[in-house]
């Protein structure tokens, strides 16, 4: 027999091997596991394809020692293998950290009212999550460049030079880097959480994601925003859910000074108290102001979230607006105008009332 048939012949049993080692863990092992818990079931779903690899790795690792191959062939063989093992450990990695957060969330409820808790462990754990999820590649990276003599010399020496061409690096990933301590001061801060009412550069929406290094903002009209990440611990902004979900919402009327007041106040309590929207906290009804040729009249209602408040304000508009043409058509917005003739036109209207014309009045 051959070297080449006999290191083919070894590598073929280390694969087979490996397969059942690969049974093992599925039908045995993971059986006792999952019972237990429920995280090692999920893990193993979803690094299906790695874990598989890596004991092929393992396997194949093994068989390099014992087949006749030279030196130069084994340390190549090995280096890539290591390489492998390395890309298929941040694999798991990864989807152990993604696994262990939706466990975590599991136990918290985003379609309920009152969801603040639910909101600041969410937006908490996703925020880490991606910013773990970014440690976990780059360690992992790091580690596979590390194997490489070259690349290993030239990172030793860089940090211990310090010199320009670490400037130049930290430059380029200064913008990368603003946004990875930006997510990680949001986590910790929380100015914004998941489903968040805010407005942001004049647009208002609810927060629907945060990335490692963007923000999505779902706009009322189903529109997206895209903001980067250290935007929100930058610029102001305006966050209607911050610590509550609870709004006053505010309701301009600008009617005729012929209005009455009591019966407008008697009426729009009356609509707010029939409304389903109102969450019987804040009522109001006050005249806030006095314009050239209107009244100005501020109602206040309050609402469980913005949402509701939105459409419990749109709700009042419609049936004040029914009520004041229906009970109060005087109290609708108008222009007055008083004109005085001038004495030559007066004498002329006298003329031509002399002449049977024009008919004064009285």
């Amino acid at each position: 027999m051959d070297r080449w048939t006999e290191t083919a012949l070894i590598f073929l049993v280390a694969l087979g091997l490996s397969w059942l080692g690969w049974l093992v863990i599925q039908r045995v092992v993971l059986r006792l596991i999952s019972r237990r818990s429920d995280f090692w079931g999920p893990l193993l779903a979803r690094t299906r394809m790695a874990v598989q690899l890596a004991l092929i790795i393992v396997g194949l690792s093994l068989a390099a020692r014992i087949a006749p191959l030279t030196v130069d062939q084994t340390a190549t063989l090995r280096h890539v293998l290591l390489l492998s093992f390395i890309a298929c450990l941040t694999m798991v990695a990864r989807a152990a950290l993604q696994i262990w957060v939706a466990l975590h969330l599991r136990r918290f409820r985003m379609d309920v009212e009152d969801n603040l808790l639910a909101r600041k462990h969410v937006t908490q754990s996703r925020i880490l999550q991606q910013v773990g999820s970014m440690l976990i590649l780059a360690v992992g990276i790091s580690a596979m460049l590390m194997t490489i003599d070259g690349v290993r010399q030239y990172g030793v020496s860089l940090l211990a030079s310090a010199g320009a061409a670490g400037l130049v690096v930290g430059l380029a990933l200064q913008p990368v880097l603003r946004n990875l301590f930006a997510g990680i001061q949001l986590a910790i801060t929380q100015p914004i959480r998941i489903d968040d009412a805010v407005i942001v550069e004049g647009e208002w929406g609810n927060v629907e994601e945060i990335g490692g290094t963007y923000v999505v903002i779902r706009i009322w009209d189903k529109r997206r925003l895209i903001v980067p990440l250290s935007y929100f611990m930058e610029q102001p902004f305006q966050n209607w859910t911050r610590s509550d979900a609870t709004l006053i919402g505010v309701v301009m009327l600008y009617v005729d000074y012929a209005v009455s007041i009591p019966d407008l106040r008697a009426e729009a309590e009356r609509i707010v108290r029939a409304s389903a929207l109102w969450d019987k906290d804040v009522f109001a009804l006050q005249v806030t102001d006095f314009r050239e040729s209107v009244t100005e009249v501020r109602i206040l209602a309050s609402a469980r979230n913005a949402g509701r408040a939105f459409d419990l304000r749109c709700e009042i508009r419609e049936h004040l607006l029914a009520y004041l043409q229906r009970d109060q058509p005087g109290a609708l917005p108008r222009r007055r105008l008083e004109v005085e003739a001038s004495p030559d036109a007066k004498q002329a209207d006298a003329k031509l009332a002399d002449k049977g014309i024009l008919q004064m009045p009285g």
